[in-house]
């Protein structure tokens, strides 16, 4: 017995290598020329080269994966519709940073029993994304977990570093070598300092320690991340959505020599966590669009089949089909009525 390391640790389990799993779940033609398009047009809106605007939209966390197919479809369909104002990412978030205790997601805990068969999850992860890919539905993600993106980032299009986070060296470090563009959040306490710090670092080359493919220990050397933007979330129950927070990003954005990318994330804080309010944020940060704004590039809205929320219950068949086990949602019908009334207003105003 060791004495002095893994005091505290239980047991571990070898997990198959991002290699064998990429083996066994392999990126197709058809999703790697849709995930391709997808970072292409997103850098495009980035770069203001392409005047539409992004939307993040769909459930708070994945759960149930033939729910998340169903939703899917459906807002595959949509966003060809609205195609020429919005470029739509599925919200496909499979980890959950947790403030205490709680189910951390897909990944950890794929049966939703503290099981805790990562293995499981990290495949099931996979399967949907590249599902997605081959309906050329780009998607988006928290990366929480610094190993994860060698096992599912070459499916991703849009990536988001959470409010617990973005101070966090390690996900700086990370950001710099993400092949996708990503979102910082501001602090839970509302303030964007910490995020215009990140993203400030995640521009420059790193060297920090992680897994290649193969899953051996390595040094990991970046290039650093030119696509990093600011995402408003509010903080301490207070919005930052409206015209006055929007003017002082970009004031501070200028001030530390960033473009002034900002995304608002319509629930959270900025929507008092009702999320019957979501709306309400996206016509006001539309309108501010209409009136001539032009740093707010991006949504996002926590969308779901049916609205709110249910804990998880010990007998798992109790789950109501469609309806989020974390941050409540708005339902399908909402979804569909917001996007294609942001569609009909940007319309005009995107061809001027």
């Amino acid at each position: 017995m060791d004495k002095l390391t893994n005091i505290n640790v239980a047991a571990q389990q070898l997990m198959p290598t991002p290699a064998e799993v990429c083996a066994r779940l392999p990126l197709t033609p058809a999703a790697e020329r849709a995930v391709l398009e997808g970072r292409a047009a997103l850098q495009a809106i980035l770069d203001r080269r392409d005047p539409r605007r992004f939307v993040v939209v769909g459930p708070c966390s994945i759960h149930d994966l033939a729910a998340a197919r169903d939703y899917a479809g459906r807002l595959r369909a949509l966003a060809e519709e609205v195609k020429d104002t919005l470029l739509v990412i599925m919200r496909v978030y499979f980890e959950k940073p947790r403030t205490s205790t709680g189910w951390k997601g897909l990944i950890n805990d794929p049966r939703m029993d503290d099981s805790f068969h990562i293995e499981e999850g990290v495949s099931k992860a996979r399967a949907l994304l590249l599902e997605l890919a081959e309906m050329g539905l780009p998607a988006g993600t928290e990366a929480l977990d610094p190993i994860m993106p060698q096992y599912l980032h070459d499916l991703i299009t849009w990536t988001a570093i959470g409010a617990r986070t973005t101070e966090s060296q390690t996900h700086r470090e990370m950001s710099s070598g993400l092949s996708t563009p990503v979102g910082f959040k501001n602090g839970t306490d509302g303030g964007i300092e910490i995020a215009i710090n990140a993203i400030k670092s995640a521009a420059r080359p790193h060297s920090f320690l992680g897994i290649n493919l193969q899953g051996q220990s390595a040094v990991i050397r970046t290039r650093g991340n030119a696509y990093g933007h600011l995402v408003l979330r509010g903080g301490h129950e207070r919005p930052n959505y409206d015209s006055v927070a929007v003017a002082l990003t970009e004031e501070a954005l200028t001030k530390a020599s960033l473009s002034q990318n900002i995304v608002v994330d319509c629930s959270h804080a900025n929507c008092s966590k009702k999320p019957e309010l979501q709306g309400l944020v996206l016509e006001n940060c539309v309108n501010q669009m209409l009136e001539g704004n032009r740093s707010i590039v991006g949504l996002m809205l926590e969308s779901n089949i049916e609205a709110g929320n249910q804990p998880i219950p010990e007998d798992l068949t109790q789950l109501r089909y469609g309806v989020s086990v974390t941050d409540p949602c708005i339902d399908w019908p909402t979804t569909e009525s917001l996007l294609r009334a942001a569609h009909r207003k940007l319309s005009a105003a995107l061809s001027a």
